[in-house]
């Protein structure tokens, strides 16, 4: 909770306690719950669009979150954020190890 209330902004709204917390920030709302398999996932469980990745991920470090680098994507590594063209995604964990994103509203461009 300190992770998704603190660092990440989000309002908690709903949930049972030891089960799953549903939160929500602006227009989104994002059920978190307990499972067995809580950071195994190799791929990114949630993505947020946003108007300023380079604003958001600044704000989240100030918080204390930790960004991951993927160097093997094929994306330009410019600080803790990846680019290509005028995409832009910065991608963090959660405590349970699982991964979360922030990228502009608008995938990469096709070449």
């Amino acid at each position: 909770q300190r992770f998704y209330e603190g660092t990440l902004g989000l309002q908690r709204v709903g949930g049972e306690e030891d089960t799953a917390v549903v939160y929500r920030r602006g227009n989104t709302t994002l059920c978190v719950y307990r499972s067995v398999f809580a950071g195994s996932n190799k791929g990114t469980a949630a993505v947020w669009e946003v108007d300023d990745v380079d604003a958001t991920v600044k704000e989240l470090k100030s918080k204390g979150a930790q960004f991951e680098h993927y160097p093997d994507m094929g994306l330009k590594l410019d600080g803790d954020v990846h680019r290509e063209g005028d995409f832009a995604v910065a991608w963090l964990k959660d405590p349970a190890g699982n991964i979360l994103s922030v990228q502009t509203k608008h995938g990469p461009r096709e070449h």
